[in-house]
């Protein structure tokens, strides 16, 4: 999984977290960690093709999410940055190996490849069990002078 989705997960978050109406730009957004602007932007507009955030042209542009946080799970993030393409691509090396048959799908009887798809889905189903609102959550438990320290970070460097 590329650092892309640590960066637009992150980046969702502290849009939850900024005064109601206000849109961020890449850059102010790649700034609170220190990150290139350009290649966040890049994550930021998949994020925005997905429908997860919208995005805004001008001087008083940027992004904003687009639904509540309880309506974007975590998977809607990696899905936007990583595709739908599954993390295990079964070859059917089985097939090249003694015995191997051209008349067998081996993605379908291989233990290995078996094993491989039931982890995925459980790691889906885990990522889309959990929305942004549920770490919004969690995160303001256990910090919860983060909401607003966000909200002035970003308010002490308006462009």
């Amino acid at each position: 999984m590329s650092e892309g989705v640590e960066w637009a997960l992150h980046s969702c978050l502290n849009l939850t977290w900024v005064e109601s109406g206000e849109a961020m730009t890449a850059a102010r957004l790649a700034a609170f960690y220190d990150l290139p602007p350009a290649y966040l932007n890049k994550q930021l507009q998949a994020l925005a093709r997905a429908g997860i955030v919208t995005s805004t042209p001008g001087p008083r542009g940027g992004f904003r999410l687009a639904r509540a946080p309880r309506d974007i799970t975590l998977l809607d993030v990696v899905t936007a940055i990583e595709g739908t393409s599954e993390a295990f691509r079964c070859d059917e090396v089985l097939r090249r190996g003694p015995g191997g048959r051209e008349d067998v799908d081996y993605r379908k009887t291989c233990a290995i490849s078996q094993s491989m798809r039931r982890a995925e889905l459980a790691w889906r189903r885990e990522l889309a069990g959990q929305t942004l609102a549920d770490i919004k959550e969690v995160v303001e438990r256990r910090h919860p002078d983060t909401p607003a320290s966000t909200r002035r970070w970003f308010a002490e460097r308006r462009p």
